[in-house]
C-alpha cells in the first residue's frame, strides 16, 4: 500500500512583509561581481596602492640617503608643496614654466589632432575606390609601437643628413640654413609635429566610428533644400559629433597631459627648455636628482589639477548638452 505525501498550501505573504530573494536569484545577481572581483583587485595593486604610496612619499624628505630603506625617510609634511609652489625659487619657477609649456603644448596638439581627424573622417565618408586602404594607412601612426615611431622623426629631425632638412632647405628652399629641430626653441615644434602625427589617427577612428550613426537622409535633405557643404557640417555633422567629440577631447587632454613617452624617446633625460614637458620635469626630479618627495608632491599637484579640469569639464559639457536639449 502506497502513501502518498500531502504538501502542504503555501501561503501567501502578508501585503506589508518584505519578500525574501530566491537563491538561484542571488546567485545570478552575485556572479557579475564575483567575476570583476579579479579584475578590481588588479586595478587595486596596478593602480591605487602605487598611487598611495606615492601620495605618503610626497610627505617625507626621500631623498638618495633613505632610498634603501624609504619608510625611515623623515616626515616634512607640507615642505616638498611649500618647494614646488614657491614660484620665486629656482624649483618652483622651472616647474611653473614647464606647466605653462605643457599646456600650450597640449592645447595645440589636441586641437590639430581633432582637426586634422575630424577633416580627415569627413573626408573618408563618402564611397570611392580605395577607400579602404586609405583608412588603413591613416591608423599606421596610431597602431605602430610608440618607439619605433618616435626614434624615426629622431633620425628625420638630425641636423646633418635628416629629411627634414633635407625637404624644407635642400629642396623647397625654405630656410636659409639647416636647423637644429632637437635643440632651442625648435624643439618644442619638433614635439608638436611627432605627437600631432602619432595622435590624429585615434581622434580620426572615433570621429569615424561617430560618423556612422548620422542618417544620410539628413545630408540629402540638407541638399535638396540648398545646402552646401560647408553649411552640413556646420548644421548637421557637428552638432551630431557633440557626445563624441567631448569625450574624445577629454581623453586626448589628459593622454597628452601626461605624455612621457614622446619626448622622452624624441630628446632623452634631459629635454630643452623649450619643450620641458611637466611629465619628463617630474622624472629629472624624481630619478635625476634623486629627491623622490619633492617629485611626489609635484606629481600630486598634477593628479590635483587634472581632476579639477576633468571635473570642470565634465560640468560644463553637461550643462550643455542639457541646455541643447530643452532648446
Amino acid at each position: 500500500m502506497t502513501t502518498t505525501a500531502v504538501r502542504e498550501p503555501v501561503r501567501p505573504a502578508p501585503p506589508g512583509a518584505p519578500r525574501r530573494p530566491r537563491p538561484g536569484r542571488v546567485r545570478r545577481i552575485g556572479l557579475p561581481y564575483l567575476l570583476l572581483l579579479p579584475a578590481l583587485l588588479l586595478e587595486l595593486l596596478v593602480h591605487l596602492v602605487p598611487m598611495v604610496i606615492g601620495i605618503v612619499m610626497s610627505f617625507k624628505e626621500l631623498t638618495q640617503f633613505y632610498i634603501r630603506d624609504w619608510g625611515t625617510a623623515p616626515w616634512t609634511g607640507l615642505g616638498n608643496y611649500q618647494v614646488s609652489v614657491d614660484f620665486s625659487a629656482p624649483v618652483g619657477e622651472a616647474l611653473l614654466h614647464s606647466f605653462l609649456v605643457t599646456v600650450a603644448f597640449t592645447l595645440l596638439s589636441v586641437g590639430l589632432c581633432w582637426l586634422v581627424g575630424t577633416a580627415a573622417a569627413i573626408c573618408m565618408q563618402d564611397t570611392f575606390r580605395g577607400r579602404g586602404l586609405l583608412r588603413a594607412l591613416f591608423l599606421v601612426p596610431y597602431a605602430l609601437p610608440v618607439y619605433a615611431a618616435v626614434i624615426t622623426w629622431v633620425f628625420m629631425f638630425q641636423h646633418d643628413n635628416g629629411l627634414v632638412n633635407h625637404v624644407l632647405h635642400d629642396q623647397l628652399h625654405l630656410t636659409d640654413k639647416p636647423s637644429f629641430w632637437l635643440i632651442g626653441d625648435n624643439s618644442f615644434w619638433a614635439l608638436l609635429t611627432v605627437s600631432v602625427w602619432k595622435g590624429w589617427p585615434f581622434a580620426f577612428l572615433i570621429v569615424m566610428a561617430g560618423l556612422q550613426n548620422i542618417p544620410r537622409d539628413l545630408y540629402e535633405a540638407a541638399a535638396l533644400d540648398g545646402a552646401g557643404v560647408w553649411q552640413q557640417i556646420r548644421r548637421i555633422t557637428l552638432p551630431s559629433l557633440r557626445p563624441v567629440n567631448q569625450v574624445l577631447v577629454l581623453v586626448l587632454f589628459l593622454w597628452t597631459f601626461n605624455d612621457f613617452n614622446t619626448p622622452y624617446v624624441l630628446f632623452g633625460r634631459a629635454a630643452p627648455e623649450a619643450a620641458d614637458l611637466i611629465s619628463v620635469h617630474i622624472y629629472q626630479a624624481s630619478f635625476v636628482t634623486w629627491n623622490f618627495g619633492t617629485g611626489s608632491a609635484m606629481s600630486v599637484l598634477l593628479l590635483l589639477f587634472l581632476l579639477v579640469v576633468t571635473g570642470v569639464y565634465l560640468v560644463l559639457t553637461s550643462r550643455g548638452r542639457r541646455a541643447a536639449s530643452d532648446a
